[in-house]
């Protein structure tokens, strides 16, 4: 709060972020727990006062040499050299001790990225590198997870909606989802298209009168072209069109 006082200085500005800050948390449902530090945990505020709490660090870094990669409060250090890393993490980790404030134990580390299947997750990506020292833009599993739960509700093989309707309840997710994670690799898209057309496949063995997931005669029975002609958004061709339209621009 002071350092937002340094900034604002209207006192009902300040009095409603003061209530963000002091809002409790509901733990399992049941019990209610008051906030005492920190920031609440989701809350939409977090992301700006996390800003504006980590500012002195972005300069404290970029006054050291270090290019430094962050959001809210998740960042990532490029560093030349093993060494580099060490001394970036020690600075950080005195900064962050000096403001009150403490890394996290498990999610705070150093990847060695020119070693083959290193990796590490950022802002729902994955960065890997491949065995041929490529380094691959994967989605995190954990985000296709998060998707995954999203559509099922919507696609259960019981719905009593027509696919029309079903396809078109199911696009926007879709697309929004495509609209971030448009920058990974092919293969993670083409993954995810693979899982919603065997869910649409499995409504339409339903409606046939057989159980179960889809099976692989289903593929040929129902291809990929007869969702694309209902109208399903994939995810890999608009990543192919994306693609097609920068180069041109870049050819223009």
């Amino acid at each position: 709060m002071a350092l937002v006082a340094e900034r604002i200085a209207d006192g009902r500005v300040k009095a409603l972020i003061e209530q963000f800050l002091r809002q409790g948390v509901l733990e399992d449902g049941v019990q209610w727990e008051a906030g005492e530090e920190g920031t609440p945990q989701g809350g939409v505020i977090s992301p700006l006062l996390a800003n504006l709490y980590l500012n002195p660090l972005d300069w404290l870094m970029a006054e050291a040499g270090y290019s430094m990669v962050r959001y809210a409060d998740d960042f990532v250090v490029l560093c030349r050299t093993a060494e580099e890393a060490r001394c970036a993490l020690e600075r950080i980790g005195a900064w962050t001790e000096e403001v009150g404030l403490v890394l996290h134990p498990e999610k705070t580390r150093t990847v060695d990225m020119s070693v083959e299947k290193s990796q590490f997750d950022f802002l729902g990506y994955r960065f890997y590198r491949t065995r041929k020292g490529k380094l691959a833009r994967l989605v995190r599993p954990k985000s296709e997870q998060k998707l995954r739960a999203t559509l099922k509700p919507l696609t259960q093989r019981n719905c009593g909606l027509s696919l029309e309707v079903t396809i078109r309840r199911i696009n926007p997710k879709l697309r929004g989802w495509f609209g971030y994670f448009k920058h990974a690799t092919p293969q993670s898209l083409k993954g995810m298209d693979s899982w919603v057309r065997d869910r649409l496949r499995a409504i339409l063995r339903r409606r046939r009168g057989w159980k179960g997931k889809a099976q692989r005669p289903d593929r040929y029975r129902w291809p990929n072209r007869y969702f694309r002609d209902l109208g399903l958004f994939c995810l890999e061709e608009a990543r192919e069109n994306e693609t097609a339209s920068l180069r041109r621009g870049v050819t223009r």
